[in-house]
């Protein structure tokens, strides 16, 4: 079967590569005599995959030694709750800059625990563009929550926004897109299944002193300090999600490491903007110096107009395009794995789509 190219938000398209290296091993992983999805999570063979993954996270991102990787369930949002449990310890409270719905969720869930002010929101946009950050507004907060690229309306911040001594960061859909510093953040979470695997797993990075919540009388299957613990290996993980990362991470030092994903990542996004900011078709109102790099928005402004192009696309092999309930629209993830040759082809799909509607509509 003919494969398509998958711009989908999530769970996102894999390197090819990856896939067949799964297929090769699905019966006999690393010469264990068995799938990685029946393999015990106690085993030597199974620590061995997970200890990898973590250190060639480590490698990828440059992570110092005093912070810990921890690989939990639940999705990203479960980090929306354990975060204010185990980070809300003085102040009880936290600052947070509103960009969408994935920060409003986190607002929602923060309120069960402490207070959270808003220091900046881009409501008044609709959140087409990234908010001017009032350092007035900042409180004595425990820490400081943001989201760095919003896959629903499609901007993103290019640099921190500003600086805390625990800075959180929601990097779910540009994790592993370009490097990061990870020594200015306190925590940085993000599930796996847009740049760096499959569904069922979150990673953490998290600042070790922050780890101390020894007062706190969590739960333990919502305490941070025992997956750090017990190495992510408190409970039975997401071993398959886990293994699936480690050949995704290999996959990026094969290309040439975050630099080099970094440029192919911007030139992707070059290409498919200049396309549509050329076009007398399709628009983009995103604030471009605050456009994203991973998720791309636009649409001929017409809902019925775009829903043909969403059926169109599918004959260039161009899946997963259809925007978000909120915005409607088309959108085209390109995250890591999305290849040059993928945005090509959706850009001669727009531009075919184009000519055809121009020469149907010879008034336009």
């Amino acid at each position: 079967m003919e494969r398509v190219y998958n711009f989908s938000a999530g769970p996102a398209t894999l390197p090819e590569s990856v896939l067949l290296k799964i297929q090769e091993e699905c019966l006999d992983v690393n010469g264990s005599g068995m799938s990685v999805m029946e393999m015990s999570h106690r085993s030597f063979h199974f620590e061995s995959i997970l200890n990898k993954t973590k250190q060639d996270l480590m490698d990828c991102l440059s992570i110092p030694t005093n912070y810990e990787v921890l690989f939990l369930q639940g999705g990203a949002s479960l980090q929306f709750t354990m975060i204010p449990m185990n980070l809300l310890k003085k102040s009880k409270s936290l600052d947070l800059i509103h960009t969408g719905v994935w920060s409003q969720k986190a607002l929602e869930e923060a309120k069960h625990f402490g207070t959270v002010n808003i220091i900046a929101t881009g409501e008044s946009s609709n959140f087409r563009e990234i908010p001017t950050i009032n350092t007035d507004n900042q409180s004595n907060a425990d820490y400081l929550h943001y989201v760095s690229n919003n896959t629903i309306y499609c901007t993103q911040f290019h640099s921190i926004p500003i600086e805390h001594p625990t800075l959180v960061c929601d990097m779910s859909s540009d994790i592993c897109s370009k490097p990061i510093d990870v020594s200015k953040y306190g925590l940085i979470f993000a599930g796996a299944q847009k740049n760096l695997g499959i569904a069922g797993l979150t990673i953490v990075i998290i600042r070790k002193d922050l780890l101390d919540t020894k007062d706190l009388n969590l739960p333990s299957m919502l305490d941070y300090a025992v997956y750090a613990k017990n190495n992510s290996l408190y409970n039975t993980p997401s071993s398959f999600a886990i293994y699936v990362s480690g050949l995704v991470l290999d996959w990026i030092k094969e290309v040439g490491g975050l630099e080099e994903i970094a440029r192919i990542n911007q030139e992707k996004a070059n290409l498919l903007y200049d396309a549509i900011d050329n076009s007398k078709l399709f628009f983009n109102n995103i604030s471009k110096q605050d456009r994203s790099t991973m998720n791309v928005m636009f649409s001929t402004l017409n809902d019925e107009l775009d829903e043909r192009f969403i059926k169109f696309a599918l004959t260039y092999k161009c899946d997963g395009i259809k925007g978000h309930r909120l915005t409607k629209g088309c959108r085209a993830s390109i995250y890591n794995a999305m290849s040059i040759e993928g945005v090509k082809t959706l850009i001669q799909c727009m531009n075919d789509f184009e000519a055809q509607f121009l020469k149907e509509n010879t008034h336009v």
